[in-house]
């Protein structure tokens, strides 16, 4: 239940401005950002340990950063593989397959000063652009009029000016998100989250934030003091 704010700019000169905040079970283990497939050393991401994907990744002016999402194809679950993969495949321009062997997922996808929102149902893989603009995008639809965390922040995160220079431009928004950190991290509005009294073993445990241009990316990631609880996030 990962959440992502985003910003499409009018001009495809402009870079898109990101926030993503990862929601996981805090035992799978992880590396943070960094360069960690040797074959492909141009990839920089957060590694899933386990599966060796990715949850977000980036490579030139492409980034991709994917979210969970109910749905599961009609497979044995000996079939079914990993969705990280498919982060990776992304970033390094590959083509995702029309009927993924993966459960459910929403992947935002940035490239050519462009971006759109990849969401597979275990059914249909649907493509949506996104217009200029500040988006949120969680475990339903794109700007989701039934997510509670969407409808109480995306006006707030619109609001916030990402203007700044490489090394300010995401305070305002860290603003926002602190600020909706004095909400219970078990308030389904809560940015920073508990999910298990929603039924899921997933706490909030890092962020990262990424300006990605038409031809490179810039992205910094920080972590959480302790899973599910609001700390001051240092992005290096």
């Amino acid at each position: 239940m990962c959440t992502v704010v985003i910003r499409v700019p009018e001009s495809a000169a402009d870079p898109i401005r990101i926030l993503a905040v990862r929601d996981e079970d805090p035992a799978r283990p992880w590396n943070p950002l960094g360069r960690w497939w040797p074959e492909e050393p141009d990839v920089l991401g957060v590694q899933d340990r386990l599966a060796g994907g990715a949850w977000l990744a980036a490579s030139g002016g492409r980034l991709s950063v994917l979210l969970n999402r109910a749905g599961a194809p009609d497979l044995p679950a000996e079939e079914i593989t990993s969705r990280g993969g498919i982060v990776l495949d992304s970033v390094l321009g590959r083509p995702v397959a029309e009927d993924p062997r993966t459960m459910g997922f929403n992947l935002v996808r940035v490239a050519g000063g462009a971006a759109e929102l990849l969401s597979w149902d275990g059914r249909e893989l649907r493509r949506t652009a996104m217009p200029p603009g500040t988006h949120m995008i969680a475990h339903e639809d794109l700007d989701d009029a039934l997510t509670p965390r969407i409808v109480a922040w995306r006006g707030e995160f619109s609001s916030a000016s990402t203007e700044g220079d490489a090394a300010t431009w995401w305070h305002p928004w860290l603003t926002v998100l602190e600020q909706s950190a004095k909400l219970p991290p078990e308030d389904d509005r809560a940015i920073i989250r508990d999910n298990r009294a929603h039924g899921y073993p997933t706490l909030s445990l890092l962020a990262c934030v990424a300006s990605v241009g038409t031809d490179a990316s810039d992205v910094r990631y920080a972590q959480l003091a302790a899973p599910g609880a609001w700390s001051p996030l240092d992005f290096a």
